[in-house]
């Protein structure tokens, strides 16, 4: 076991804690000691032994226990256009159909390409209130999913609205993407799995006998939300347009969760961006600092399965904590992003999975975080597995694109 980096003094379970000297004193799981003892040693056995009861874990007691590919997944395309965003790029909406049995759930995808890129590598994310969200391009159609409301944005009545085009924009820097030679896949995660707790629609009606009911490994909304994101790989893998082999799979907030499992769960993924993930993501549980195992069961029941409520104010049980999740997406690369104002996700605890999860890159010979001291704020540590802490709150900005996209630039050179 690793000794963790806190000091061990009272803590309350009941009220948030957002002191670092509040921190319990425990221990973190090694991720090269198997959960009976044994040292691992070589990739061979961790692939073996210390990745599969790993990710046995995390997928009956944290994220429950997804379906593997539908029985049918066709798609349509919706429109395409060669001079999108000012000539810039290639625009495609494309309709997924899944199909399981008698049932069908439908998707869209929305795809910026650059130009005049034969085939280009692709970040691909959810987005949070439509695909016209993300842009004001007014040929971006608008889904017809359940959504959250949000007075502020314009979603009321629990549907996208026009009104709401191009205001999440600002999440996501597509013009500096294509100039950098990089094209985004985007989905709007209601179409999947719409995010309130129930299971009468969404792709879990797909599967379930009896919706309104579910095991105690059954899968819940996250791991829904990265089955998705391997469905619209599937798709990806069959565009000419797309370089498959270099599929980012991204993800903010919850959206960073599911973008972790996905990655945990979907070799195809070259590389995985965690950003402002927090308690469920890349934050250690075990830290009990901000959201804790308890409090986002409580909040969001329907996120994860239903056996990690055995966690709740128990976190010191847990077997494998989030940084084993990291260590699953090895050797492949893996960016964890954290900001210094969104306490609630824990920083320093997404910064020390990336520490804690770097001793199984080491085995693959790659390059991950060395020091259990954090970096200045707005200096990130590019490797293999890569980490920054910028300045601001819970959000993606600029600042955070200009380093994903320069990490991935290094991490797709022929030497690595």
């Amino acid at each position: 076991m690793i000794p963790l980096l806190a000091l061990q003094l009272a803590f309350s379970q009941t009220a948030p804690n957002f002191n670092e000297q509040l921190v319990p004193m425990t221990e973190i799981p090694d991720p090269l000691t198997t959960f009976n003892g044994q040292t691992i040693n070589t990739t061979s056995e961790w692939e073996n032994t210390g990745r599969p009861e790993t990710l046995d874990f995390f997928e009956k007691n944290v994220y429950g226990t997804a379906p593997g590919a539908p029985e049918s997944l066709t798609n349509t395309v919706l429109e395409e256009a060669d001079g999108a965003l000012n000539g810039k790029a290639r625009r495609k909406q494309v309709r997924i159909t899944i199909k399981q049995g008698t049932k069908t759930l439908d998707f869209t995808i929305l795809l910026y390409l650059p130009k005049d890129t034969p085939s280009a590598p692709v970040f691909l994310g959810y987005n949070f209130f439509g695909n016209h969200t993300v842009h004001s391009d007014p040929e971006i159609s608008i889904p017809t999913a359940w959504s959250m409301n949000d007075e502020s944005i314009g979603v009321l009545d629990n549907r996208p609205k026009a009104i709401s085009r191009g205001v999440r924009s600002n999440r996501w820097d597509i013009e500096t993407m294509l100039a950098a030679g990089y094209g985004l896949a985007t989905v709007y995660y209601g179409e999947i799995d719409p995010d309130k707790n129930d299971f009468t629609d969404g792709v879990h009606a797909l599967y379930n006998a009896d919706a309104t009911g579910r095991g105690d490994s059954d899968w819940g909304s996250i791991a829904a939300w990265a089955w998705g994101l391997s469905r619209v790989m599937d798709y990806l893998a069959t565009d000419d347009r797309v370089d498959a082999s270099r599929v980012i799979v991204f993800g903010h907030s919850r959206l960073g969760k599911a973008a972790l499992w996905a990655g945990a769960t979907d070799p195809r993924f070259a590389a995985v961006i965690s950003n402002d993930s927090g308690c469920g993501g890349a934050a250690l549980s075990k830290r009990k600092f901000g959201e804790t195992v308890e409090r986002i069961n409580s909040t969001f029941p329907h996120w994860f399965s239903k056996n990690f409520r055995r966690y709740n104010e128990n976190e010191d049980s847990l077997p494998a904590d989030q940084h084993q999740l990291l260590a699953l997406i090895a050797p492949r690369p893996v960016y964890v992003a954290s900001a210094v104002e969104d306490t609630w996700a824990d920083p320093r605890g997404e910064f020390l999975s990336a520490y804690y999860a770097s001793p199984v890159y080491a085995l693959y010979g790659k390059k991950g975080i060395t020091s259990s001291v954090m970096p200045p704020l707005n200096t990130p540590v590019s490797r293999t597995v890569a980490y920054h802490i910028r300045s601001g709150g819970h959000d993606v900005t600029p600042y955070d694109w200009e380093q994903f996209i320069r990490w991935a630039n290094e991490q797709f050179q022929p030497d690595n």
